[in-house]
């Protein structure tokens, strides 16, 4: 006769766990993980999810939650000052490391560097022809600078810095804003003389009653404008955009 086939069977100290985001902390020379669910634990640390079922798959300390092998109370107590699980998820989920696999790691990188090559064609033109770069240019050019993302910083940050490299591959530059200027007629002498060396070109302007200005700026220079209105009208004149990201495309033609 044929003996008998073996059981499979789980221990009892193991859980089985997928799709899932890890949280690694290191304590006393010993390693705890918690499974929690993709894209819930920022969330939790950014005060957005405070439902901690939502962020926890298991209210489970592990040792190995690849392996489902959980933690020993003796160990939760002697490095955390209790066994109450759920209480040392908190702790791990506050303290801990998101552990991220390469194949994620990767595809994030990809997204951000999208992200980056999105908000300069947005916000820059090509001086050939007045024109925004295609997304693809702009990617292009990034890895022939070979462009490193900085995970210390975020995407906007990046994009501006990113501008004035690009220049040595791409005749670009950003795109200018149009503002209009509201000035009380008594300072308006004063505030025209201060901003004019601030602006890049003049379009309108009009005296009657009130100081009103229309004109192209550097968007670097917005701030310093907005500044000086405020401070020498005493918060009286008002500095309004009108285009983020003026296109003269009269010279394309």
């Amino acid at each position: 006769t044929n003996p008998p086939p073996e059981r499979m069977f789980t221990p009892v100290n193991q859980v089985r766990l997928t799709n899932v985001a890890i949280v690694r902390l290191k304590k006393k020379g010993k390693r705890f993980e918690i499974a929690c669910y993709k894209n819930k634990v920022i969330s939790w640390r950014n005060k957005v999810e405070k439902d901690i079922d939502e962020v926890l798959q298991a209210h489970s300390v592990f040792t190995n939650v690849s392996k489902g092998t959980l933690a020993k109370n003796k160990d939760l107590d002697r490095c955390f000052g209790t066994t109450d699980q759920t209480e040392v998820c908190k702790m791990i989920l506050e303290s801990g490391q998101l552990q991220v696999s390469q194949k994620e790691r990767k595809a994030e990188a990809e997204k951000t560097l999208h992200e980056i090559a999105t908000i300069v064609a947005d916000k820059c033109i090509n001086t050939d022809n007045n024109l925004p770069f295609p997304i693809s240019i702009i990617q292009t050019a990034m890895k022939e600078l070979k462009f490193s993302l900085k995970p210390n910083r975020g995407a906007k940050q990046q994009a501006l810095e990113l501008i004035p490299d690009l220049k040595k591959q791409l005749p670009i530059e950003r795109a200018q804003m149009r503002i209009r200027l509201g000035i009380p007629e008594k300072n308006a002498k004063d505030v025209k003389k201060a901003v004019t060396p601030l602006l890049s070109t003049t379009e309108n302007e009009n005296w009657d009653f009130d100081y009103e200005l229309t004109a192209r700026i550097d968007p670097g220079a917005y701030r310093s404008i907005s500044d000086l209105v405020s401070a020498s009208t005493k918060g009286r004149g008002n500095v309004e955009i009108l285009d983020c990201k003026v296109q003269d495309i009269t010279k394309t033609i």
